[in-house]
């Protein structure tokens, strides 16, 4: 490799880097709009089979069909928004058009369509308009979906009575550590709760003190002072994703049995 006067292997690199992600980025949107024309295509031939709504099969009354319907119409939607975004734009300022400049199809100079292009998530589902057997299968698993809301009900009421009794029991444990002296510094690197009073974790270190306005474990997240935050404590020990550590929390905070429980 040859390189420049006044250059380095790390500059090379990161230049050889950067032209490789805009040739992925532009094969991408290539591909993209490949297939979005073949979609857009089909979609018009099955229109012209089948008729669009008039009578009783045509395309639009079948739901698989209307899902391939929204999806090319949001994907049409899309380009055409990108495209007179960036003529706009480049008519505005008189900026060079090359796509180093401005990206494929407008995307940094453009609309910003983002939140549109989150439907092409959307786009495997097309393979189950052509396969009866895939719609019976998600059928199914649509329908057992109904009976696993009461589950899901159910699982929420749990959380909701446990939420409750946190409240009661620990609400505002949770902000108190171990300082310095006389400061406002933390004694410890990784803070965790002490007890002020009672038989909780006493500070370990000299000359530190344990006492309240810490924003709390995990951030200030892992807390019982109000009901969401409870909710979400309660939801983290079902998860069983490091409920240890917020049994050592609370313990420590408290050293109760109310705790442990």
């Amino acid at each position: 490799m040859f390189y420049h006067r006044g250059s380095s292997p790390e500059l090379n690199s990161a230049f050889y880097c950067s032209n490789k992600e805009a040739r992925v980025g532009y094969s991408g949107e290539t591909v993209e709009y490949a297939f979005l024309i073949i979609f857009t295509i089909e979609t018009f031939l099955k229109i012209i089979a089948y008729g669009l709504v008039m009578h009783q099969n045509a395309y639009v009354r079948n739901g698989w069909n209307m899902l391939d319907f929204v999806i090319v119409v949001i994907g049409l939607f899309s380009v055409v928004l990108e495209f007179l975004t960036k003529d706009e734009k480049d008519e505005g300022d008189g900026a060079s058009s090359h796509p180093s400049a401005h990206g494929h199809g407008g995307k940094p100079g453009g609309f910003d369509v983002k939140a549109l292009r989150a439907f092409r998530v959307l786009r495997p589902l097309r393979l189950v308009s052509g396969v009866p057997s895939l719609q019976v299968v998600l059928n199914s698993i649509i329908k057992a979906m109904v009976p696993l809301l009461h589950i899901a009900l159910l699982v929420l009421f749990v959380i909701i009575i446990y939420a409750i009794i946190g409240l009661e029991l620990f609400i505002g444990k949770m902000h108190a550590t171990c300082y310095i002296g006389g400061t406002d510094l933390i004694a410890e690197e990784e803070p965790a709760p002490c007890a002020i009073s009672g038989h909780g974790r006493q500070c370990p270190i000299n000359g530190t003190q344990c006492r309240e306005g810490w924003h709390g474990p995990n951030g200030g997240i892992t807390n019982f002072d109000n009901f969401l935050f409870a909710m979400l404590t309660v939801f983290q020990c079902i998860t069983m994703e490091g409920w240890t550590d917020v049994l050592y929390w609370v313990s420590t905070a408290l050293a109760s049995h109310f705790s442990n429980l």
